[in-house]
């Protein structure tokens, strides 16, 4: 269960900024409660505490922004389309800042690696990350990002025009394609997902 000290009325604020909701606290102590992506926030005096299966992008919001880091995201696809997942995660200097996988449903294999990407990349926005170097195995994807390749596929061109609304929010973004081997850890989060899921 993380604990952030910080002001409890700017987290508040940061909260509500990002669309979660606010309601009163449950007791005397519960300054007030926020909901967000499956977690829940309970500010007491000085600090906020959260709870719930996967608090990741709650302390993003809550944490002080700025700053670079590196994302590495992977799909995960068994058939194409098959039962699908994505996974991620973000590296600064300080190491592992956050992690996580999560099962989509059925999909293809291309699709997967934009969800990925997408995923990732609203966490680290959650962050408030001013700088990301994106790093993932699908070549595709890196280069249809990028813009050097085209896509026919309406699906994935919706997909990349949502990538694209994601990285405005960062100063500065990179995005690079890597072997599978310097992406292990995205690629077993995402397995690892996809085995929960079945």
């Amino acid at each position: 269960m993380p604990v952030i000290e910080c002001d409890p009325a700017a987290a508040r604020e940061r909260l509500e900024a990002a669309g979660a909701t606010v309601e009163s606290g449950n007791t005397d102590h519960e300054l007030w409660r926020a909901s967000h992506g499956g977690a829940t926030a309970v500010a007491y005096e000085g600090k906020v505490v959260v709870q719930g299966a996967d608090p990741t992008r709650l302390v993003g919001l809550l944490r002080d922004s700025g700053g670079r880091a590196h994302v590495y995201f992977d799909g995960a696809c068994r058939g194409n389309p098959g039962p699908s997942a994505a996974g991620y995660v973000i590296v600064t200097g300080d190491g592992i800042v956050a992690e996580g996988g999560t099962a989509l449903g059925t999909m293809t294999n291309n699709r997967a690696e934009y969800e990925a990407l997408i995923l990732a990349l609203e966490v680290a926005a959650d962050y408030g990350f001013d700088e990301v170097h994106l790093r993932g195995d699908s070549e595709l994807i890196v280069k249809q990002v990028r813009g050097e390749w085209n896509t026919n596929d309406p699906d994935l061109r919706e997909r990349r025009v949502r990538v694209h609304e994601l990285l405005r929010a960062f100063d500065d973004w990179t995005l690079e394609h890597v072997p599978r081997e310097i992406n292990e850890r995205a690629d077993d989060l995402a397995n690892d997902a996809l085995d929960d899921a079945t």
